[in-house]
This record gives C-alpha cells, structure tokens and sequence, in this order.
C-alpha cells in the first residue's frame, strides 16, 4: 500500500520512476516457496515478466527456478543465481547460437516447440558432444478466455505441438541419438482468474495426454503445466497475493502423479505484478468542453500494455491523499506524453480534483512494465526505486542511471 511516508518520499525523487515493494516481493515469493516444498511440485519463475536484476537474485535465493524464452535470459537468470540445472528454455525460435550457449551450460532441459527443433538440438549436441534433455510442449487445445494476444493453448497457434503430430513426434523421439527425453510441457495463456475451472480443465487435458504418450512407450517423468495465474489488477491493495493456494491446491489434487514424476508450475506476472507502481506527476491539465484531460510524465514507452492490450491498470492521485479537505472528485482521461493517440492510461476515470504536479500511481506495474519500455519519442527509461532504500543514504543519482 503506497501510505504517507512512501508519498512524502516521492515528491523526492525525479519522475517517472517505478516503485518497487520489496516488502510485498518477498511475502508473495514466501508464499510460492512454501506451497512447492508443501506439494512437491517445482516452481519456475518466468523471467520475461520482470528482469530486474534484485528482483531475480532475490527469487533465485528462495530456491525457485527459472523459465526463459530467449538465451540473455538463460544467460542472465545463470548470473543472477539461477542453478543451471533448474533453468527451462522455451521459446518457438531458438537461434542455433542460443542452443548451444545453454547447452554448453548444460541447462535442466528446453521445452521444444516444433519438430524441426528438435532435429536441429539432436544435431547441434551430437556436434558438441553433450546430450540435451527436452521437454515437448503441447497444445491441449484449451481456450483460457483471456486476451486474444495471451491466449496460447488453442489446437494450432504458433506455439507448441499438435495432437495430429504426436505420432511423428514419438517415432522422431525414437531416433535421436543425442537427446534425453523428460517429458511434456504445456501453457495455455496469461492473466487466467477463473483459476478452478481452467485449471482443472488443463489437469484433465494434460492426463489424457500424457497417458497417451506413456501408452505408446514415451515415459514422461516431467509434466510441467506453465502459469498463467492472474492477479486483481482492479483491487491490488485488497488483494496484493494472488491465489497461489488455490492454483498449487488444484494441481495436486488433479494432476496424475507416481514416484519419479516431477510436476512443475512457471509462475511469472503473479509473483512480481503487484509489488511495483509507476510514479507520474500531472504535467498539464486540460480542461475541455466534453472531456477533461491529465496529460502525465510518463507514457506507454515506460508501460506499453494499456496501449497494446487495452490493459487496465488502477490509477489513484498520490498527492490528493495529504490534502486535508478532499475536493470533489472529476472524471478525466488519463493521457501520456507520447505523440500517439494510443497513449492513454484509462479513459473516463473517477479521481479527485488533480492539478499540475499531483503525483499519480499507475498500480500493479511489476509485470510487463520495465522490461517492455522502450525509448519511443527518444524518451529515458524509467527507472527502478526500491523500498528497501528509502531510509539512509543509499539513494543517489545512479539509481536514475540505466
């Protein structure tokens, strides 16, 4: 929660900027830790949601390990404390330099996507004479009813495998010399909220799935299931953890298991999205005949996903809370610097009267925010501000470096 002290500390510090509650960080990855010892199912954090370098070496020292989807993230997570043996490389186009750097740091295992890869990892291994373990993701054909963009479970997506290639996938498994199979990988989507029924409906699909398999001599002793657990983007103060305990619980009770089997769940914007804001200051407000404007500091090079996905995001004046007598509440669009009309952070939103230099919170920016910006219109990178420095002597001018 961003109270009076954090407040007072903002109108410090340069905007825009991104908050991050290294507090609210270490409880929800508490929470994961606990739940995988507790069950017995292996938790990857999937790098692509959030980089930050103290962000992944605290994740890494709480013993979860690491999804990534390009070789800098392999390479990355390895430098940030990630043991190699608990990385897992997805990705549908791994360069054949990617391959080999992660085969020579000889990774847990790349969940192939296509058949073609597969060939081309057998080949490169025998080249460099390792053995590469894989995982072969498939699309259980589920619809996870998210937004079109994050939907990635369907029958035919670029995604994944098939189920009218499963055979050619078990007789091609036969013939590499090179490779380990380990078993099946799935993910159907993003910012799933219906977490009982999607994911029991992904447990039921997956063991149908990796019974067939298994039937025709493809052992599989890893299932890993993906992420995909969404979090309250409207409520982030009443909810700010988001419901690991019924997305760990249902896993457990409805996923086929037996000694040897390994399953594991890829974690990424539920772990990270609520414990960052991004801090704006109004720059100009403008007052209109039908509509009445916030133009803020920051813009969608800092956070593009309202741009990209028309994603909400909860937007609260900061410096309103420290006036002592609220003034009437206006409703405004909520615009951002960047010379495209797509730069806009909610339209028709209920706020307190705002004035020039009010600080703005856009809430549950930890994920998708920092590691899409961009600098569009030549503008800086926000940069990161911990809570952990708000105190002390720790913050100077190159934390605004980057």
């Amino acid at each position: 929660m961003l109270d009076a002290n954090k407040i007072e500390f903002f109108e410090k510090v340069e905007t825009p900027f991104y908050f991050y509650d290294m507090d609210l960080l270490r409880r929800t990855v508490w929470t994961v830790s606990q739940l995988s010892a507790k069950y017995g199912i292996e938790a990857h954090y999937a790098v692509k949601a959030n980089v930050e370098r103290r962000i992944l070496e605290y994740i890494s020292s709480m013993g979860l390990g690491a999804d990534c989807v390009s070789g800098n993230e392999v390479r990355f997570a390895s430098v940030c404390g990630f043991a190699p043996e608990k990385i897992v490389f997805a990705g549908v186009g791994k360069s054949d330099r990617e391959i080999a750097d992660a085969l020579k740091l000889g990774i847990y295992s790349f969940n192939c996507e296509s058949l073609q890869e597969i060939y081309v990892i057998d080949a490169m291994a025998e080249r460099l004479g390792k053995r590469a373990r894989i995982s072969v993701r498939i699309n259980p054909d589920i619809d996870a009813h998210t937004h079109v963009y994050i939907t990635t479970g369907t029958y035919e997506n670029k995604f994944g495998i098939s189920a009218h290639e499963f055979d050619e996938l078990i007789s091609l498994v036969g013939r590499c010399r090179n490779i380990d199979f380990t078993g099946l990988h799935f993910h159907i989507g993003s910012q799933i909220t219906d977490v009982e029924n999607v994911f029991s409906l992904e447990c039921e699909r997956v063991n149908a799935i990796v019974s067939y398999f298994e039937s025709r001599g493809l052992k599989v002793d890893d299932v890993n299931l993906g992420g995909g657990l969404g979090v309250d983007y409207e409520d982030p103060d009443g909810n700010p953890v988001a419901d690991f305990d019924k997305w760990f619980g249902i896993v457990a009770e409805k996923i086929d298991r037996r000694p040897g089997r390994r399953i594991h769940l890829e974690p990424g914007r539920s772990i990270v999205a609520q414990c960052a804001s991004l801090i704006s200051r109004v720059l100009f407000v403008k007052v209109g005949e039908t509509k009445n404007f916030l133009v803020l500091d920051a813009g969608m090079n800092d956070l593009m996903r309202p741009a990209l996905y028309g994603a909400y995001h909860k937007i609260e004046n900061l410096s309103a809370r420290l006036r002592p007598n609220l003034p009437q509440s206006q409703i405004y669009d909520v615009v951002g610097p960047v010379c495209e009309s797509s730069d806009v952070w909610g339209a028709g939103r209920l706020l307190p009267l705002s004035v020039r230099g009010d600080l703005m919170a856009v809430r549950s920016a930890g994920a998708y925010g920092q590691v899409m910006a961009s600098r569009y219109n030549l503008r800086d990178f926000a940069p990161a501000v911990y809570s952990d420095d708000m105190h002390g002597a720790r913050l100077r001018t190159e934390y605004f470096e980057r």
